[in-house]
Formats: C-alpha cells, sequence, structure tokens
C-alpha cells in the first residue's frame, strides 16, 4: 500500500476513536455524580467507616475551577476506560496487514490475554485501595483532622490502578519473549530468586501507598504469574527442540549415504 493510503487509514482510524470517544465522554458527563463519583469516592468512603471516630477526615475541592475540571478529568479517564476495547482494536487493525502469518497468530493470543490480565490488575488494585488508604490516614495525630484535596485523591486512585494493571501485564510480555526465543525457561529458573526478590522491590517502589499490604497484594500475584510463565517457557523450549530434533531427524533420512 502506497505511504499516502496508510497515511488515509491512519487518519480514519483516529478520526472514527475519536468520534466514539466523544460519544462515550458526553455520556459520561451525565452519570458523573450518580455513577462515576460513587465510584470513585467508594474506597475513601469504606477507609473512613473503618477508622470510624479514632481520625477524623473529610473530601473537599479547592479553587472555584476545582468541581469543573474534576468533572472533566473524571469523565476523560472513564471514556478512555471504557472505549479502549475499540481504540486498542483500530491500533491492532491498523499494525496486522505489516505482520507475517506467525505474527499475527502470536498478537492475536497477546491482544486476547493482555485486556483481562489488565483488568484484573485494575480489579485488585481498586479492591486493596481501602485498606492502604486506611493505612495512610491513620497516622493522622489524634488532635488533628485530616483534609483529603479531591484533585491529589483522583491522581492517587488512577496511579494505583495503573501501576497494579501495568504489573499484571509484564509476565505476559515474559512469555512473548521466550515465544520470540529471547529468553527460555531455564534461564527464567536460574534467575528465579532475584526475579523473586526484583518483584517485592518492584512492588515496594511503584505503589503509591507505603503500606505493606498494598505491597503483598501486587507482588504476591505477580511472583504466581511469574512463576506460570517459567512453566510456560519451559514447555515452549521442550516444544522447540522437539521440533529441531524432528527437522533433524527428516534431514539426515533425506540426505544421501
Amino acid at each position: 500500500m502506497p505511504l499516502g493510503d496508510h497515511l488515509r487509514e491512519l487518519r480514519a482510524r483516529l478520526l472514527r476513536s475519536v468520534l466514539v470517544f466523544v460519544v462515550v465522554f458526553i455520556g459520561a458527563l451525565f452519570v458523573y455524580e450518580s455513577l462515576l463519583l460513587e465510584l470513585v469516592m467508594a474506597p475513601y468512603n469504606d477507609a473512613r467507616e473503618v477508622l470510624g471516630a479514632d481520625v477524623e477526615t473529610k473530601a473537599y475541592m479547592s479553587g472555584a475551577t476545582g468541581p469543573l475540571m474534576l468533572l472533566l478529568k473524571l469523565s476523560a479517564v472513564a471514556a478512555i476506560v471504557a472505549t479502549s476495547p475499540y481504540w486498542l482494536y483500530q491500533i491492532w487493525a491498523f499494525i496486522l496487514p505489516g505482520l507475517h502469518q506467525k505474527e499475527k497468530k502470536w498478537s492475536r493470543i497477546f491482544a486476547a490475554v493482555a485486556g483481562p490480565l489488565f483488568l484484573g490488575g485494575v480489579a485488585l488494585g481498586y479492591y486493596v485501595l481501602p485498606k492502604g488508604l486506611e493505612v495512610l490516614i491513620d497516622f493522622t495525630p489524634a488532635q488533628m483532622e485530616n483534609l483529603v484535596e479531591f484533585g491529589e485523591y483522583f491522581s492517587f486512585f488512577t496511579r494505583m490502578l495503573l501501576v497494579f494493571g501495568i504489573a499484571m501485564e509484564i509476565p505476559l510480555f515474559v512469555v512473548m519473549l521466550s515465544l520470540a526465543g529471547v529468553i527460555s525457561g531455564s534461564t527464567l529458573g536460574r534467575y528465579r530468586p532475584w526475579i523473586i526478590v526484583g518483584t517485592f522491590l518492584f512492588a515496594a517502589v511503584a505503589t503509591p501507598s507505603t503500606d505493606p499490604f498494598s505491597m503483598l497484594a501486587l507482588a504476591l500475584p505477580m511472583v504466581l504469574l511469574f512463576l506460570a510463565a517459567e512453566v510456560l517457557a519451559r514447555f515452549i523450549d521442550r516444544f522447540r527442540r522437539a521440533k529441531q530434533t524432528a527437522a533433524a531427524l527428516g534431514d539426515d533420512e533425506l540426505s544421501p549415504l
């Protein structure tokens, strides 16, 4: 396909993605207070309920433009997440014609597994977020009241969920590297202790909250996924060796005496 046709196809896919985003963004504006705000505030309200009367805490907005900016940001984030299957498909459909048949097969597997893993990580981050907030807010001295600025809280909220979602994708990349022949299962087994230590260090640094519960909630599933990735990599190595052996035997039978 000529370069001009590629650019026209890219423009068409971008325009379709933007149009779908705008439609969903407008819809998100209508459910902002009844759904989106309740969804974001739920972890904070759960933490505040557990703390009870021990710690006085209250959420607030600052500035005259604060409520409007929060409305726009929250609706935009919701629209990006809700339309992600569509715009990810548009990216994949644009790249797919340029791939070889084998690359197309692996890309389909990656696309099928990456989405559920990311959503599972986001759900896990949302589940542990109240505990992290509870630990952080509990450091408030008894003679003081904790005021949570909602814009800062929303940034913390999105970072927490993104870290958990992206972290769940890392073992998948390990499997894809194994399929590409870049890394082997035996190499993963040899460096397994260092991978486990590095995973816990990554979880300690990456989680926005400083509580050990959030770190363990991120590190333990990652370790399990890495172990599963090592097992899959070993199976891939065995299959590759068996295929190479079969090919070598076939060549020996065809070769003249």
